[in-house]
């Protein structure tokens, strides 16, 4: 069954037992994932930067969008409106597609993996998740690529606080760890 089913099928029956929704619209679920990777000082190495749009564009199957500096900071070497980033946004089916790949493959295949933190998670039920290499994603060849990297994913959900954002995450899958 596929991750959008069983959130309508299973998941939102289970949250509403155990919150007492009386809105179906107060239900949580997943609004967004951001795919991020920043790339710091070596935004001047051309082929890196490529290197890692090419690899967003396998991990997500969506073109990534370069991030700017807001501002000059002279500490880090940063100017304004250079690229420090690149960064993708999944909504609708594209994002749940990628839910399952991260629970079922990608995650798994995170060497010393024991299970994410639920110190991951912000006060609004958000899940922050950091993978310090991209080859963990079944897209990604190790022999492919020039330059291993690090990418972040950021869960984005419409709970109100951290539990309700917990309960939906473990309900949908994600194996988090019972702190």
């Amino acid at each position: 069954m596929r991750l959008s089913e069983k959130y309508k099928k299973e998941i939102m029956p289970k949250l509403v037992e155990e919150f007492g929704y009386s809105n179906s619209m107060s239900i949580p679920r997943v609004n967004r994932v951001t795919v991020n990777v920043g790339v710091g000082r070596v935004n001047k190495d051309k082929s890196f930067m490529d290197n890692v749009e090419n690899t967003l564009k396998k991990i997500t199957g969506q073109n990534p969008i370069a991030t700017k500096a807001k501002k000059s900071i002279a500490s880090f070497k940063v100017r304004e409106g250079s690229i420090v980033g690149m960064v993708v946004t999944l909504r609708g089916q594209r994002m749940y597609d990628f839910l399952e790949k991260l629970i079922n493959i990608s995650l798994p295949r995170v060497r010393d993996f024991r299970g994410l933190s639920t110190k991951a998670f912000d006060k609004q039920g958000n899940l922050s998740i950091g993978f310090k290499e991209n080859i963990s994603f079944p897209e990604i060849r190790a022999d492919e690529i020039e330059k291993i990297h690090g990418l972040e994913v950021c869960i984005s959900t419409t709970a109100n606080s951290k539990p309700e954002g917990e309960s939906l995450l473990r309900l949908m899958g994600f194996p988090l760890k019972k702190e």
